[in-house]
C-alpha cells in the first residue's frame, strides 16, 4: 500500500547499498536503480552521492529518509491496530537462522507455525550466526535464531534454550556403550572434525582448551564441510564425531548412530536476535511467542525465558 519508489529508496538508504537492497526486496539492480531515479525525478533532486563503488545520502536524501521511517512505522501501527480489530494475523515474516538451527530446528516449528497462521507467509535467510546478527542490525529479516550469546546492546537476545553437543559413532562402536566420555578417553579413537570455520566446531576447539587439550591432541583423520557429511562418514564406521544432538533425532530413531554425553556435558544456546526498540508487526509478535513455547517443549534447558542473555564483553 505505500509508495514503492519510497520502499526501495528506504531500503537502499538503510542498507546502503543498491546490490544489499536488491538482495533483500528479491529485485534486479536495474529496477532498484529504475525506482530511486523515479522518486529523485518526483522530488527533481538526487538522494544519493554515489562516489568510489560507495552511496551516501545527500542532505535531500537524509530528509527523505527521516520521513520515509516515520511513515513506515505509522503503517506498521495503522496495519496492527486494524488487524488486532479483526483478529486477523497476516503478513510477510524474514526470519534468518544460523546452519544447525534452519537444518535441524526450523523445519517442524515452521510447519505448526504454518497450521496455526496460514496467512503468514515466512521467507527463511540461512547464514552463520554473525550474519544473522548483521541482518537483524540492517533490518533484512525481523527475527533471528542464532547457535551463540550475541555481544551487541543494541539488539534484544533472548534464550531459547540449551542444545548438547554429543559424542557420536556407529552404534557397534566400543564406546557407544558407555553412560558419558570425556576427551581425554576420546583421544586414541579416529576422529571426524568439522572445518575449522565451522561454529560448532570453535566450541568444540574452546572445549578442549578447557580440558587442556587442543584439537591436534585428537586422531583427526577427515575435516568436513557439514554436519550431514560428518553423520554420513561416522554412520558407517570411518570415526566418532562431536555433533549437536538435535540434529542427529532421525539417525538415533533409525539406530543408524548411537550418542554419548560428554563429561563434563557440554552445551551450546539457541538463542532469539530481534530489534530491541523498533516496532514490530503482530504477526512478528505472534512468531516469538509462538517460538518461545515451542522452545519450553523442545529445549527445556533453560528455554523460554523473556529476559535478555547477559551481554559479552
Amino acid at each position: 500500500m505505500a509508495d514503492r519508489r519510497l520502499q526501495v529508496f528506504y531500503t537502499v538508504a538503510r542498507l546502503l547499498s543498491f546490490t544489499k537492497a536488491a538482495d533483500a526486496l528479491h529485485m534486479t539492480q536495474p529496477a532498484v536503480t529504475f525506482q530511486v531515479r523515479q522518486l529523485e525525478e518526483h522530488f527533481n533532486t538526487r538522494l544519493f552521492d554515489r562516489t568510489h563503488n560507495r552511496i551516501t545520502l545527500t542532505p535531500a536524501g537524509d530528509r527523505v529518509y527521516t520521513y520515509a521511517d516515520h511513515i513506515f512505522e505509522l503503517y506498521r501501527e495503522m496495519e496492527n491496530s486494524v488487524r488486532e480489530l479483526t483478529g486477523e494475523v497476516s503478513g510477510m515474516l524474514a526470519i534468518g537462522a544460523s546452519t544447525t538451527v534452519a537444518e535441524y530446528v526450523l523445519p517442524t516449528f515452521l510447519g505448526d507455525f504454518k497450521l496455526k497462521y496460514p496467512n503468514v507467509t515466512v521467507r527463511l535467510k540461512v547464514s552463520n550466526t554473525d550474519g544473522i546478527v548483521s541482518m537483524v542490525e540492517n533490518n533484512v529479516i525481523d527475527l533471528g535464531m542464532v547457535e551463540a550469546l550475541v555481544p551487541n546492546q543494541n539488539l534484544a537476545v533472548e534464550l531459547c534454550g540449551r542444545d548438547e553437543l554429543v559424542v557420536i559413532m556407529h552404534p557397534r562402536h566400543e564406546l557407544a556403550t558407555s553412560s558419558a566420555v570425556s576427551m581425554l578417553e576420546l583421544r586414541t579413537y579416529p576422529y571426524v572434525c568439522r572445518e575449522e570455520v565451522a561454529g560448532t566446531q570453535g566450541i568444540v576447539t574452546e572445549y578442549l582448551g578447557r580440558c587442556g587439550m587442543h584439537l591436534s591432541d585428537l586422531r583427526v583423520v577427515m575435516e568436513l564441510g557439514s554436519t550431514e557429511s560428518i553423520k554420513g562418514a561416522v554412520e558407517v564406521g570411518m570415526g566418532i564425531s562431536i555433533v549437536s544432538q538435535a540434529s542427529i533425532q532421525k539417525e538415533l530413531r533409525l539406530g543408524s548412530l548411537a550418542a554419548v554425553p560428554l563429561n563434563p556435558a557440554l552445551t551450546q544456546p539457541f538463542a532469539f536476535v530481534h530489534q530491541r526498540l523498533k516496532f514490530r508487526m503482530r504477526a512478528v509478535d505472534e512468531l516469538l511467542e509462538f517460538a518461545r513455547r515451542y522452545c519450553k517443549t523442545h529445549f527445556p534447558t533453560g528455554a523460554g525465558t523473556d529476559t535478555a542473555l547477559p551481554h559479552l564483553p
